[in-house]
């Protein structure tokens, strides 16, 4: 809530509150992948699924897309740079 101009001690309710509305929506997605996925004849949720359940919100299925990209080119990276002979310190 900090990085978004709110205090940086927020109040505990405004904190329980953002608490509550983001997990009612990741339960909702969740769900809705889940049902995309049944109607696949499939027991496990794929990315597919949640972009499914995101085809009519362009904005964040935009999003979506972008930090997809972004794994792929991270991926893409750590095993260019494994590949030079190198090892990372993993965390």
């Amino acid at each position: 809530m900090y990085a978004f101009g709110d205090d940086f001690q927020p109040f505990t309710e405004s904190v329980n509150t953002l608490d509550e509305i983001v997990t009612e929506y990741i339960i909702e997605m969740c769900h809705e992948a889940a049902k995309s996925a049944s109607h696949a004849r499939r027991n496990k949720i794929k990315v597919d699924d949640f972009k499914f359940a995101l085809r009519r919100d362009p904005r964040k299925l935009g999003r979506v897309e972008e930090l997809l990209a972004m794994t792929k080119v991270i991926q893409d990276a750590r095993k260019q740079f494994d590949e030079t002979g190198t090892t990372m310190n993993p965390r």
